[in-house]
């Protein structure tokens, strides 16, 4: 049996605190300017997925394909789009062929709505001093640890373990 290094408990030599410091702090820093739009933090990223997409191809993708990407249940992702769907940026359709299926579009003010919101990013990251090269490394570096925990997670057994 190999032995294990001896790791420190203390709240700021983890990494999962810092992770979770760093997204409340990346939260509270985009609050003023989001409040400007109308828009809390989960209804923005569900917006840049929806612009993405539709940049990309403006075919109408699913609530769970939007759910995949954003790696969120239905249960957390319906009031949001229904919320979007109240301010008139984003509409919901269920299929013809498959009712449990619901298509997203943007209406023309949830594209306008992208031009608003372009310039967050820049300014948050000028407001806070990290220049590009950071943020770059430290986005790559956050992709890599999120893959291996996904590949980990996927290849974790599932129920209690043995004795």
């Amino acid at each position: 049996m190999t032995d294990l290094p001896t790791v420190s408990l203390a709240l700021d030599d983890q990494l999962c605190f810092k992770l979770y410091a760093a997204s409340r702090a990346v939260t509270r820093a985009y609050k003023p300017m989001l409040d400007q739009l109308g828009l809390t933090y989960p209804q923005y990223v569900v917006m840049l997925v929806l612009w993405e997409w539709h940049e990309v191809a403006p075919a109408q993708p699913t609530v769970k394909a939007l759910g995949e990407r954003l790696m969120l249940d239905s249960g957390t992702l319906t009031p949001l789009l229904k919320r979007l769907e109240q301010l008139k940026w984003v509409r919901r359709q269920r299929s013809a062929r498959d009712e449990r299926e619901v298509h997203l579009s943007l209406s023309d003010a949830g594209v306008h709505l992208r031009d608003q919101a372009h310039g967050l990013k820049t300014r948050l990251l000028c407001d806070s001093g990290i220049d590009l090269n950071q943020a770059d490394a430290l986005r790559h570096g956050l992709d890599q640890l999120l893959g291996q925990i996904r590949d980990l997670s996927s290849s974790a057994p599932t129920g209690p373990a043995g004795p």
